[in-house]
């Protein structure tokens, strides 16, 4: 339960239909294997203490008898369990039966949660068996305790903070009004749900998307268990299709017409971080549910679920297209208001051949475009100076040419020597005096050009560059719109490559590509036998460690330690445990001492859920202390 990670399984066992006896078993033995796995919750199918598919053998005393020994018998399997188990299992009382699922652990039955809707349409006649359980919870006598009975009963884990789990049972998340909604505002962090839903073509698809849906519109983990082999094919056939979700994204899924067992990890501050944030998920104004504790042991939780190495960039090839083209709309469409609003005659660009730069230009183009405005009126500055290489130079000239704008050279190293002669700064000194007079002289040129053409400053800086603070106050960091600021740098690469992919242009393609090949650099420094000098990723370190610190720093409000340890897990085989460490303590001193730069960002488009913008998604004083972070990072080495 370390970082708030519980492991949760979701089980298919084989049954046969009213064979209790054997059900029992084949629940008994997975529970067995789930422990062993260290599952710490975990969730069986509906009514699979005796099948599902039962019909009118379910009003047979008989077989509602053995169901009780056999809940009884898989209860006091748990015993020295270190687990809470669902179980589904057909309850009678006073005259009626119920569709139930038992809440297991350490030996006993901690409550049944009951069925709220039942199906009576189609292929189901629950009604003719079942009663819909009561409105709300309240006690019964079972086997001599008195237990919770009712829907949205909570099992709250003692000693561990946010760890809520609530069941309902299949029909009821198809429901308008799913009870997990309840559940959910008073507390519950994980909702578990029994089911038996058969299997019809496209039935899969639906189901995986509204398991998605609720995990997300709760904001919650979602444990599904389905039926499987061994139900009664008269007429249906039950597929296993167990999924768990949380907060909208499917971690694991079963293949279908497989019995067997999924396994994930839930990561419950990941949930408690998501709602605290998001102020239209409203707590329950008063707390009516029956809140049942159970026990499990806090450990370690091993890591079976993955973490992508680059959050920013989706892996699927024609999603991540997809993803590039909404971007460049996003991008372009905020400048094309912009110039509109301003009535701006012209746009200026700083053109290095960069990737940043050429990002910009391009979304320059785009928004001239849809503004009906000829490219000519954009004027591609390029600025030689003391670290400029032919191969940027060149490379930034051909493209300002090949996408139709007013090319400008001007040279600035001339009167960055003269600026130096002005404040006494030796030009043999290459301290950060040296390179930052660069920068600030070049936002200089084009601020005074666009003054020249009545247009504006395109600013070119990415978020991830902001994150880290690597851009010169009043040089760089300074725009009047800046479309790069809230793209990472691992998606500026992919925006270029996804433009060169589709611009049906040859010769623009090959600069696009050729930019593309060129490592990250500010070229502040003199060259080396004509070669960049200056790697940026060698004095900050990988954007791709740097994006992810960014992204799981800002979007989930992880703690430094967490985000070492997912790291360890998806950077495994391409960054040692050292590198990663190494570079986090930067992110963690870089991304709190430069906030000041970030506190007086120009204007530019939001493009997803993570950004940095001082006016709306993340404000912090410009001098917040940094120590509690680094502390808590460096108790990964005390531990």
């Amino acid at each position: 339960m370390r970082d708030g990670f519980i492991k949760v399984a979701a089980a298919t066992p084989d049954i046969r239909v009213a064979d209790v006896t054997f059900n029992t078993q084949q629940i008994c033995r997975m529970i067995d294997e789930t422990s062993k796995k260290g599952a710490k919750i975990v969730v069986f199918p509906e009514l699979c203490i005796t099948g599902y598919t039962c019909g009118d053998l379910f009003n047979q005393d008989i077989l509602l008898e053995k169901a009780k020994e056999g809940l009884l018998k898989a209860a006091a399997y748990t015993k020295d369990k270190d687990m809470l188990a669902f179980v589904g299992v057909p309850v009678a009382l006073d005259g009626k039966i119920y569709n139930a699922a038992a809440a297991l652990n350490e030996g006993k039955v901690l409550g049944l949660t009951t069925k709220t809707f039942l199906p009576n349409y189609g292929e189901f006649y629950e009604m003719r068996q079942f009663h819909a359980g009561p409105s709300c919870a309240g006690y019964l006598d079972f086997n001599g305790e008195k237990i919770p009975f009712g829907p949205q009963l909570l099992f709250e884990a003692e000693g561990i903070e946010g760890l809520v789990v609530s069941a309902e049972i299949c029909e009821d998340v198809w429901s308008a009004v799913p009870p997990s909604i309840r559940a959910a505002r008073e507390g519950a962090t994980i909702i578990v749900n029994c089911s038996a839903s058969d299997e019809t073509i496209g039935k899969a698809a639906y189901r995986k998307s509204l398991i998605e849906g609720q995990s997300a519109r709760l904001i919650c983990g979602y444990v599904y268990a389905n039926a499987g082999e061994g139900e009664s094919t008269t007429d249906l056939v039950f597929g296993g299709h167990n999924m768990i979700a949380e907060n909208g994204i499917l971690l694991e899924s079963a293949k279908r017409f497989e019995n067997g067992i999924i396994y994930s990890e839930i990561d419950i501050k990941r949930i408690l971080s998501e709602r605290r944030k998001n102020t239209t998920f409203q707590p329950a104004d008063d707390r009516e549910l029956i809140r049942v504790p159970f026990h499990v042991c806090v450990e370690e939780t091993p890591l079976t679920r993955t973490f992508p190495s680059r959050p920013f960039v989706p892996g699927e090839t024609a999603e991540r297209a997809r993803r590039c083209e909404e971007i460049l709309m996003i991008q372009a469409m905020g400048l094309k208001k912009r110039l509109s609003h301003t009535r701006a005659k012209s746009a200026v660009v700083g053109i290095s051949g960069g990737l940043d730069s050429t990002l910009a230009l391009l979304v320059t183009a785009k928004a001239f475009d849809f503004l009906g405005m000829d490219r000519s009126r954009i004027i591609a500055v390029t600025m030689p100076c003391f670290g400029t290489t032919d191969r940027t130079y060149r490379n930034a000239c051909k493209m300002a040419v090949k996408l139709g704008t007013s090319l400008k050279e001007v040279p600035i190293a001339e009167s960055v020597t003269q600026h130096f002669k002005d404040i006494g700064h030796d030009i043999d000194d290459h301290s950060v005096t040296y390179e930052n007079a660069q920068a600030r002289e070049r936002t200089q040129v084009i601020m005074d050009i666009a003054n020249q053409e009545n247009g504006m400053v395109i600013g070119t800086g990415d978020m991830s560059e902001l994150a880290l603070g690597w851009a010169t106050y009043n040089g760089d960091h300074m725009s009047m719109y800046g479309v790069n600021g809230s793209v990472p740098k691992t998606l500026v690469r992919h925006l270029v490559h996804y433009y060169a992919d589709t611009c049906e242009d040859q010769e623009l393609a090959e600069v696009l590509y050729d930019v593309l090949d060129t490592p990250v650099s500010p070229e502040l420094l003199p060259p080396k036998d004509g070669k960049i000098a200056q790697k940026t990723e060698d004095l900050v370190g990988p954007y791709e460690l740097h994006d992810f610190f960014l992204y799981y720093f800002l979007r989930f409000g992880y703690e430094p330690a967490k985000i070492y340890r997912i790291a360890k897990y998806a950077f495994a085989g391409e960054y040692g445990d050292e590198t990663i460490y190494r570079w986090l303590c930067t992110f963690c001193y870089r991304f709190f001492s430069q906030q000041f730069k970030r506190s007086c960002l120009p204007d530019g488009p939001k493009v997803g859920t993570v950004a940095l913008s001082p006016r709306g998604d993340f404000r912090m004083p410009s001098d917040a202390c940094v120590d509690l972070w680094i502390k808590n990072l460096e108790s990964v080495r005390e531990s």
